[in-house]
């Protein structure tokens, strides 16, 4: 899940309403129990562009009754479509780089050691997952490792892969992306797991080896009970937290903690810190923490 950005689009045109500061605060306030994400005054505009073109759709006079409607109590599918709208999805492939050495040179290791048996598949989880690329990434890096190196044949896994947003999660799905987007996949990455349209060569899409191994789902980091009944060897919850105010960010940090196996790894964003916050949890690597045994919980 990813907030809006700080870019303001342009403004809607004048005929149509504007969205006034009392149905703003009537949605910032919404958007923030809900989602979480907070909207200073500062985002009216940029609400007002985000979600103008649906006020059109629906034909209705203004956002005021666009409030109506979507805090009335029965928008049914119509919040789906709002979290799309206020969301962006800022998300590439080896995004943040080292965090992907990490987790083959320390991690892996560290949770799949030699002369040890692991009947178990190991469970990671890619939290905000957005439009795929992170997940589809970690796949990749894990198929390489488990295929060569001294990882060799030491490890299946099982990657889960959630967002708020039921959009995003479509795409993600598909697997499709542009020529652009997937180049900073290193080539014979590319070559081995990406398969080029027939219709448009600007066009790949993930093989289907790959897309099998992650389980995509909707979830709300919000929500008390993630439905997480295995505990996860390795999250990655990057450039999500920064959107949140910081009591909310300890709330989710402890929720996603407690779904983390004892010497489990916590991979969050490069601009995100747990400094001095009270979580059993060790720094490995900047923005890389493992869990310690206090609290221990096995598999159940």
């Amino acid at each position: 899940m990813r907030a809006p950005e700080e870019a303001r689009p342009a403004p809607l045109p004048a005929a149509h309403p504007a969205l006034s500061p009392r149905d703003f605060a009537r949605l910032s306030a919404f958007i923030e129990a809900r989602y979480g994400i907070h909207l200073p005054p500062g985002k009216r505009i940029l609400l007002e562009a985000r979600l103008g073109k649906r006020v059109r759709e629906l034909g209705l006079s203004g956002f005021e009754a666009y409030c109506d409607r979507v805090l009335g109590g029965a928008a049914g599918d119509e919040l789906l479509l709002l979290v799309d709208r206020v969301t962006t999805h800022k998300t590439e492939f080896f995004r943040e780089p080292a965090h992907f050495e990490v987790l083959v040179r320390t991690a892996l290791p560290a949770l799949r050691p030699p002369g040890a048996a692991h009947p178990e598949p190991l469970r990671l989880w890619s939290a905000g997952c957005s439009t795929g690329e992170e997940p589809y990434t970690l796949a990749m890096v894990l198929a390489e490792a488990a295929a060569s190196g001294a990882l060799r044949d030491r490890f299946a896994f099982e990657l889960l892969a959630t967002d708020v947003s039921p959009g995003v999660l479509r795409t993600a799905e598909e697997g499709v992306y542009t020529e652009a987007l997937v180049c900073p996949v290193p080539l014979p990455l590319r070559r081995r797991w990406l398969l080029r349209s027939v219709a448009d060569e600007n066009v790949v899409r993930v093989r289907r080896a790959l897309r099998e191994r992650i389980h995509f789902r909707p979830l709300n980091l919000l929500d008390a009970d993630y439905g997480i009944r295995e505990p996860m060897d390795v999250i990655f919850c990057r450039n999500v937290l920064i959107y949140f105010e910081r009591a909310l960010q300890l709330a989710i940090v402890e929720r996603l903690v407690q779904v983390l196996a004892p010497g489990g790894f916590l991979f969050l964003g490069h601009s995100e810190t747990l400094q001095g916050a009270p979580f059993p949890l060790e720094p490995i690597a900047p923005t890389v923490y493992r869990r310690t045994a206090a609290g221990r919980r096995g598999r159940r």
